[in-house]
């Protein structure tokens, strides 16, 4: 007996396969979550077997397990004192920390003031962009000297050079930012006859706040990278001083972990800033 198909039957369509809410919403965090992690921690992967690879071929060079037993025994104690020489490495890097406050507030006291005036005066301006732009190329070590010259003492002329080199980011930025702000806004304060007092709180702070926090985000940048250097050169207690005398007593394990703990921190700062001017930093409405 012949099977009779019927032409005008639909063909049955299997119902879709529905995710649970929660799974749904959990896989494309999943997979952000996937692409943020698993490169860091493929390029760190890849740094250590670099060094291992060094290691290997260089019996001076410590192996990143050595180094590893070193930073152990290291920072079980970090904060030992046996005189003013010998002293753990966290007191070495809050000595530092300490330099680069000082010094680096004294800049953004001086600096982010500067800016702004230089920002909102075209004749000011004239008078010290050519300033800016003869001093800001010095190597900050360059300063050194003539720190010591005049401060007589290791530890301000360290401060010193701080202060010199976290200046100039500052004094720019914020000057860039007063430059930018929109005639518009200056028109309406003009028109309502605000006070220089008005014109700063109101129109010029907010908007410039986010030049003026990324010049804080280079200066401070700066400033860690330049303690470092300064103290191998001053001596007393702080990383730099600390990483020199580890290489006269040719502890290269200290040396690696000193990079690491000198990175560590100034990437914590940096990040600090970077949250910092994300949380004031405004979208305009049309962008």
């Amino acid at each position: 007996m012949d099977t009779v198909v019927n032409s005008t039957s639909k063909p049955r369509v299997k119902p879709a396969v529905r995710l649970p809410h929660g799974l749904a919403l959990r896989m494309p965090n999943g997979r952000a979550l996937l692409l943020a992690v698993l490169p860091p921690v493929l390029g760190l992967a890849m740094l250590v077997l670099v060094w291992q690879l060094v290691s290997a071929n260089n019996s001076n060079f410590p192996s990143p397990f050595v180094t590893w037993e070193a930073a152990v025994q290291l920072f079980a104690d970090p904060f030992y004192s046996n005189g003013p020489n010998d002293q753990g490495i966290g007191w070495n890097i809050l000595a530092s920390l300490k330099r680069v406050a000082l010094g680096f507030g004294l800049a953004a006291a001086a600096g982010i003031p500067l800016g702004f005036l230089i920002g909102r005066s075209r004749f000011l301006a004239g008078m010290c962009n050519p300033i800016v732009s003869l001093l800001r190329p010095v190597s900050p070590l360059a300063w050194l000297p003539i720190g010591l010259l005049v401060f007589k003492a290791a530890n301000p002329a360290a401060i010193w050079a701080i202060f010199i080199c976290s200046i100039w980011p500052m004094i720019i930025n914020t000057a860039v930012g007063v430059q930018r702000v929109p005639q518009d806004y200056m028109n309406v304060a003009r028109v309502l006859n605000l006070s220089e007092w008005k014109v700063f709180t109101k129109i010029l702070l907010p908007a410039v706040l986010p030049y003026m926090l990324t010049g804080v985000r280079l200066a401070i940048g700066t400033a860690w990278l330049v303690i470092v250097a300064a103290e191998m050169l001053t001596g007393g207690v702080g990383i730099g001083f600390w990483v020199w005398d580890e290489w006269n007593n040719l502890n290269v394990p200290h040396i690696l972990i000193a990079i690491v703990v000198i990175g560590v921190v100034g990437l914590v700062l940096e990040q600090a800033l970077v949250a910092l001017a994300r949380a004031v930093t405004y979208e305009e409405s049309g962008s």
